[in-house]
């Protein structure tokens, strides 16, 4: 092979990251041409990707950015922890910040929009055939930044933006001093590790408060409770299940003998800041994915590639 050839060989394996016995092929069948072998290999990686896009993907990262206008979060998931920590994964979450940070995108939108000249479902393609597992940028949400203070926090970083948990909360203060900062970042630390399902009851879905009613009706039932009795119990009982999962209502981390909201009045007295919580997202890795089980043959097969 000339050194014209091993030349091209290095840089095509250099911009996709093929091995160099495809970069060969790939090189071979077209005439030596760099860019048709990059689309001719990027063929290959669709048929490639397309074995491991039914398997699980539940590990992966939280991704968060933000500008002046806009704080963005997403989930991208791989299969294994080991692969949430290779550097191109990570290029790929960080690159598709940035893009994401351009206006506020649907997911379909975000996969369909380009980064430098390629579309980002065309180069989750690429990594997941470099990488040889199933890749997905699963959800991505937004909070406005325009007359909010917005803070954000990442729990088990990898880096400033990537991590295990990432929070976004949003508030109306009128200060947005340090102290602003500092208090609405310790509520998304509480967020992180409480994962309240809503801000307040008017937040909460009805759905699962009808479901929650039905259970503790039930379980009061079973205790034996007359029918009197169980409506009175479940005035507490109900206030409780409400407490324990909206963010005002819980008991604050910092300090378990008070609520958040008492915390944020507290903080209000104390700074003088006209301070309310407006929204918060919090996102965790792998959270609600339902794991398909494999059988023993099935584990085998993925463990050689060869499923």
């Amino acid at each position: 092979m000339s050194d014209d050839s091993l030349g091209k060989v290095k840089e095509l394996r250099d911009r996709t990251g093929a091995g160099i016995q495809d970069c060969k092929i790939a090189l071979s069948e077209n005439g030596y041409d760099i860019e048709k072998s990059i689309e001719y290999l990027r063929k290959k990686g669709i048929s490639k990707a397309a074995k491991k896009n039914s398997r699980d993907a539940a590990e992966g990262l939280i991704c968060i950015s933000d500008n002046d206008k806009l704080a963005c979060i997403i989930e991208i998931n791989s299969e294994t922890d080991f692969v949430a920590k290779n550097d191109k994964f990570l290029e790929f979450c960080n690159e598709t910040l940035k893009v994401a940070l351009k206006k506020v995108f649907t997911l379909n939108e975000l996969l369909n929009e380009k980064n430098s000249n390629i579309l980002i479902k065309d180069q989750l393609i690429e990594l997941i055939s470099q990488i040889g597992e199933n890749i997905k940028i699963r959800r991505i949400e937004y909070l406005n930044k325009v007359n909010f203070l917005v803070e954000k926090y990442i729990h088990n970083p990898v880096s400033s933006n990537l991590g295990k948990i990432g929070v976004l909360v949003s508030s109306n203060s009128k200060k947005k001093d340090t102290k602003a900062f500092d208090f609405t970042k310790k509520i998304g630390m509480h967020i992180a590790a409480m994962a309240p399902l809503a801000l307040s009851e008017l937040d909460l879905d009805k759905e699962f408060l009808i479901k929650e009613k039905e259970i503790l009706t039930e379980e009061l039932k079973n205790e034996g409770k007359e029918v009197n009795m169980i409506n009175k119990i479940m005035i507490g009982k109900l206030k409780k299940v409400v407490d324990d999962n909206t963010l005002l209502g819980q008991k604050w981390i910092y300090d378990n003998q008070k609520s958040v909201l008492q915390a944020l009045k507290e903080y209000e007295k104390e700074t003088g800041d006209n301070f309310s919580l407006q929204s918060f997202l919090r996102f965790k890795v792998g959270e609600g994915v339902d794991l398909k089980k494999k059988t023993f043959d099935e584990e085998v097969k993925s463990l050689l590639g060869t499923d």
